[in-house]
């Protein structure tokens, strides 16, 4: 039994690899199935490490795998495609049941495919018993029954004949992440945050265990008879079986008990990271030890060999531990790791096949088991195999033979066309070299070779071409290519802006919402982008939006980032007016510090004497002189002074002093 789990490693590729299902093909092991991350499914064979079948799901994207299960052999053939079949001769049936090898490929939106490795296409697919992500499939030893689990808490029964729902049930109060049946096939094991043991008849729950504080990850059962043969076997009582959790160390035994009381792991066994694939014998006497193979998102591998006899209170360590190394004798000295992805046990339970590598181009070898060291460095020249297996594989790949004369579009510039060239023979590559007496080309000559036209960019009027905005970025929607979409929607062009608005598909409308929704919430200059965007869609696609019942929903994340964004608008214009106050304050000041001083003697000076009399006024300048008064204005004054004496004699006045004169006063 292997379980469908990913690989681990140290490095970036062991964290890709972590999240890529993988499974062996149960019997002789000759194949394995590789679900990488870019969605295509991946058949290897063992032997030789050569792809035997590559796999594209229509939704690879959007849909991606999640789990695999290759279903037991010699079952019954999964259905066939409509129309007639022939009747089958006798010597074809076991023929046919020999090699037929069935996928069962779980997806995280829900439906489950099954694909067949002996026709290299999809025989069918399970639809209506999940709306979340399925988390694992397990086949049942009749062919024709499947059994899944998923997020959305249920398990299901599947016909594989009739691709319909066969019973659904309610697994647990979270999501249900692992499954594995009973030897016997009547018992199905659940597990969630709790393992619950299902009778599949009845659909009750027959026993609960409890131990994982996370989400546990694998379930396999490691006896198929009792370790007492004293008492009558009732096909599940005395049976143990292995669990391995998210985030967790340790890997747990369990046993089937009849008194119900014993709800707790009877011993465990202690790796260094977290498991990520399992594999392992199954003991069928008493005498014979469980051998464990446990792959670690670490990278290494951690043998195990223990006969299974009632309760061990310590943890078991692993009894060999492998790691994988490159030599270090290149450029680099130093030797860096190899992840090992997934280990399965040979038929002879004494040779063991290692994955290591990447998940895109695996590596697969047979080393024998020898657990006499307790650690094993097996050192190899991953690049140099992979260099090898490229020179002697035979690609698949043809190239189509294009007309010189035909018009390629590539993305880009609208109108950039580009000729198709003949590969260069030998002697074109040694014209290729620039002689000694020859000059090189100019830059002005490699940008005419480019060939492009401007006025082929103006197409006012015309249809969208395929390299235009519009078709742009109905791909980085579909796609979710962040490049393509930060090429597209960084544009600060109203006028593009409105064009590609307004040539996009209706389909595309909410998609572009949820994008630019998403967009807002990032810095403020990104924000301020799409802001245009939005202004766009909604006034070209206003008649659109008002006819879809469920608008409120699909937009309620704009609008709530929206409020919060106006709210705060208040409260920033009245720190704005503030600080506006404050430094053109500090302005003023500073302004008025920097001032120089100005001279501040009087050019003209203005002196005012009153009494009750009267006086009269004097009038000094300094810019005049004494030199310019003329002897008439100096006879105007005497005469005034003398009438001024005459008339204070009349009055009386004369005597008087003028400090008298303030005191009469």
């Amino acid at each position: 039994m292997a379980a469908a789990r990913g690989g681990g490693g140290s490095s970036e590729a062991a964290a890709t690899a972590a999240r890529a299902p993988c499974a062996f093909s149960p019997g002789d092991r000759r194949s394995l199935a590789v679900c990488g991350a870019d969605g295509r499914l991946r058949v290897w064979e063992t032997a030789g490490s050569r792809l035997q079948h590559e796999y594209v799901p229509s939704a690879h994207l959007s849909a991606a795998c999640t789990c695999l299960a290759w279903a037991p052999p010699g079952g019954r053939q999964p259905p066939h495609k409509d129309g007639p079949q022939r009747k089958k001769r006798k010597s074809e049936v076991p023929e046919a049941d020999k090699q037929l090898d069935i996928l069962a490929i779980g997806t995280a939106v829900g439906s489950i495919l099954l694909y067949s490795t002996v026709k290299g296409e999809l025989q069918s697919k399970l639809d209506g018993g999940h709306d979340n992500k399925v988390n694992c499939v397990r086949w049942h030893q009749d062919n024709c029954c499947l059994y899944s689990c998923s997020e959305d808490k249920h398990i299901v029964e599947w016909n594989t004949q009739t691709c319909k729902v066969k019973c659904k049930w309610k697994g647990d109060n979270s999501s249900v992440s692992s499954l594995c049946i009973s030897p016997d096939g009547k018992m199905l094991l659940s597990a969630g945050r709790t393992i619950k043991l299902w009778d599949l008849e009845t659909k009750e729950v027959y026993r609960h265990f409890t131990g994982h504080a996370t989400s546990v990850s694998s379930l396999m059962f490691t006896t198929v008879k009792p370790m007492n043969e004293n008492k009558p076997f009732d096909g599940i009582t005395g049976l143990y079986f292995l669990s391995g959790a998210v985030h967790d160390r340790l890997l747990s035994v369990w046993q089937i008990r009849s008194d119900r009381k014993e709800k707790n792991a009877v011993m465990s066994f202690t790796v260094t990271d977290e498991p990520t694939f399992i594999d392992l014998t199954v003991s069928e006497v008493k005498e014979e030890p469980v051998k464990l193979a446990v792959v670690c998102r670490d990278g290494q591998l951690h043998l195990f060999e223990h006969i299974l006899n009632g309760y061990c209170k310590k943890p078991l360590t692993s009894n060999c531990t492998i790691q994988i190394a490159t030599p270090g004798n290149d450029e680099d000295s130093t030797p860096k790791p190899v992840p090992i992805l997934a280990a399965a046990f040979c038929t002879d339970k004494q040779s063991l096949l290692l994955v290591y590598g990447n998940t895109l181009q695996p590596i697969i070898e047979r080393v024998s088991l020898n657990t006499t060291e307790s650690h094993v460095c097996l050192i190899r020249d991953v690049q140099k195999v992979l260099a090898l297996k490229t020179d002697v594989s035979v690609t698949k790949i043809k190239t189509p033979v294009v007309n010189s004369d035909t018009k390629v579009l590539v993305p880009g510039i609208p109108g950039h066309s580009t000729s198709v060239k003949a590969p260069p023979s030998g002697k074109e590559k040694n014209k290729s070299k620039r002689k000694p007496g020859e000059t090189e080309e100019s830059i002005e000559d490699r940008l005419g070779a480019l060939d492009i036209d401007v006025s082929k960019v103006k197409t006012p009027g015309g249809l969208p071409q395929t390299d235009s905005f519009a078709v742009l970025l109905v791909q980085g929607l579909e796609s979710n290519d962040s490049d393509i979409l930060n090429k597209v929607l960084t544009t600060r062009k109203e006028a593009l802006i409105k064009n590609t608005v307004a040539r996009m598909p209706i389909h595309a409308v909410i998609p572009l919402l949820h994008e630019l929704t998403k967009r807002l919430q990032g810095n403020p200059y990104s924000a301020s982008q799409m802001v245009r965007w939005l202004k766009s869609v909604f006034t070209l696609h206003a008649s659109y939006l008002s006819t879809l019942p469920d608008l409120i929903p699909q937009l309620g994340m704009l609008y709530q980032l929206m409020e919060s964004r106006v709210k705060t608008l208040q409260k920033l214009s009245r720190l704005h007016g503030r600080l506006f106050l404050l430094v053109t304050q500090v302005a003023a000041s500073e302004t008025v510090q920097d001032v120089t001083e100005v001279n501040q003697t009087a050019k003209l000076v203005y002196e005012d004497e009153s009494s009750d009399e009267g006086s009269d006024d004097e009038m000094i300048a300094d810019k005049d002189s004494d030199e310019n008064w003329d002897e008439d204005d100096e006879k105007e004054e005497q005469s005034d002074e003398q009438d001024m004496a005459v008339e204070k004699e009349i009055n009386g006045d004369s005597d008087l002093e003028p400090e008298n004169e303030s005191e009469e006063e």
